[in-house]
């Protein structure tokens, strides 16, 4: 694991990470660690050369202060004219330093989106104190009281070292969801991919979090198994889900970017991918195996080849199911212009086919490149690339 970098260095301004849940796309982004703590996990490519360190308290609560000082001047000025408000916005940006104008397209972007939330960045926050933690979630909702979500990744092995009566003052301060890594619930897969964590570790890090009574995401990654342990990724993922009862399981398919060191294993032939259709197999092979839950199935990433495969448990499973099997009974032909019009963005649902305009598109564009359902995995992997 990166040791922490804790020097409490001159604040060098306004800070935003790389990246953010989808469900996180209205949400002020403020910057609280940088990077990975753990930094092993051989899917993921986005810290691999970066050193993890933790930003001094104080450093934070001055973000929140910058983020303050330009709402409050988006206030005097929102009433004016259409035209007037612009004026004035040219105005601030004209005046501006080029590191204050982060901070006011930030404020100006969560004041336009309605203030509502806020993702604390970046890859892990709950590794801070849990004091730190407090104090600056209290003056976050001192500034902002209005707020109504606040919400962080964390890992599972991070939250089982958390006391729960530091958990409840955490949440108590404001934070009231966590975004939690899973992947899955294999202990195949997870010492496969290093994730740092295993299925009872999992287990027992969703139970706090939801007796703490902060709302839990799971994220299930479909494919992660490879070949050789889908069905085992499917059911041990589900059963594991099963345990916990998560408000949300968000689906995030496998996509493997050559700067992963998976993709090494990948090329050597070690990691079979599964395809579109073996994964989308997986999925109905999950999907089939929760039971007992009421959690909320979210598939709001671009990556996943079935945006409409959603819905809140029990009363929803059956309809997921049937548009699973509704797919995999399609024709190949119909199969691969899904596939390609989903990973172009011009499909979002299989009922998306019966567009007219967009199938002849699809058609076209596969015609033209040479599409078949016997290569349309190796044109779907360099689509997918654009999206990691």
């Amino acid at each position: 694991m990166n040791k922490p970098n804790k020097k409490n260095d001159a604040y060098n301004g306004f800070e935003q990470g790389p990246i953010r849940p989808p469900s996180e796309a209205k949400s002020l982004l403020l910057r609280v660690t940088r990077n990975c703590p753990w930094n092993q996990c051989t899917f993921c490519p986005l810290y691999k050369k970066a050193r993890f360190s933790i930003r001094p308290v104080e450093h934070v609560k001055h973000d929140i202060d910058l983020i303050y000082k330009y709402i409050e001047a988006l206030k005097e000025i929102s009433h004016s004219s259409k035209r007037i408000y612009q004026f004035r916005i040219n105005g601030f940006l004209k005046n501006m330093d080029l590191n204050e104008r982060q901070p006011f397209y930030a404020a100006l972007n969560w004041y336009n989106n309605g203030m509502r939330s806020v993702f604390l960045q970046d890859a892990n926050t709950l590794i801070i104190k849990p004091s730190d933690l407090v104090e600056i979630l209290l003056h976050l909702k001192k500034l902002f009281p209005m707020v109504e979500r606040i919400t962080s990744y964390s890992r599972s092995h991070t939250i089982t070292k958390i006391s729960d009566v530091d958990l409840k003052l955490i949440k108590d301060a404001g934070l009231n969801r966590i975004h939690i890594g899973l992947e899955s619930g294999s202990d195949n897969v997870l010492r496969f991919i290093k994730k740092g964590a295993t299925k009872k570790i999992h287990i027992e890090a969703g139970l706090k979090v939801k007796r703490a009574g902060i709302e839990l995401s799971e994220y299930y990654m479909p494919g992660i198994g490879g070949r050789k342990w889908s069905n085992e990724n499917a059911c041990e993922t589900a059963d594991t889900l099963n345990q916990i009862n998560a408000d949300f399981i968000r689906i995030r398919t496998l996509a493997i970017p050559i700067q992963a060191p998976l993709f090494i294993d990948y090329k050597a032939g070690r990691f079979e991918k599964c395809t579109d259709l073996e994964m989308a197999e997986e999925i109905l092979l999950f999907i089939e195996n929760l039971d007992g839950i009421t959690s909320t199935i979210k598939s709001d990433h671009i990556l996943n080849l079935f945006g409409e495969v959603e819905g809140t448990l029990p009363h929803e499973k059956e309809r997921m199911i049937d548009i699973l099997h509704t797919f995999l009974s399609m024709p190949s032909h119909e199969q691969c212009l899904y596939q390609v019009g989903r990973r172009l963005g011009l499909f979002y649902r299989l009922k998306d086919l019966e567009n007219h305009s967009k199938h002849k598109k699809v058609e076209k564009i596969c015609l033209e490149l040479g599409i078949t359902p016997n290569n349309v995995d190796k044109f779907l992997d360099e689509q997918m690339q654009r999206f990691i």
